[in-house]
């Protein structure tokens, strides 16, 4: 066996090892992607659950139609956070919907 057919046999077992190493750096990033995927979704059913939270906080701390109609920033903010949360539940049937599709 000549020095170029040995060379070309190494160059061949090195480029079978890249690819080998490739799918399994491929098939990792794909495993990652669907973990994130996962915490995302998590996340967001934790941050919708504190909304809804937040949004029946705000409505059992109303104050009565008799009552000044001067607010204070705690209730501007709870009531902020209740809107976001619907919001964020509207986007998130909407993707669903879209994804269904």
């Amino acid at each position: 066996m000549n020095s170029s057919n040995l060379r070309k046999r190494l160059l061949i077992a090195e480029s079978d090892l890249n690819r080998a190493q490739m799918a399994g750096d491929i098939s990792e990033f794909i495993q990652d992607a669907r973990t994130i995927a996962h915490r995302a979704k998590t996340v967001g059913s934790v941050a919708s659950a504190a909304g809804v939270l937040v949004a029946g906080l705000v409505t059992s701390r109303q104050k009565p139609a008799d009552a000044p109609n001067k607010t204070s920033w705690i209730a501007k903010a709870l009531n902020s956070a209740g809107m976001l949360s619907n919001l964020w539940q509207a986007i998130r049937s909407a993707r669903r919907d879209q994804a269904k599709s």
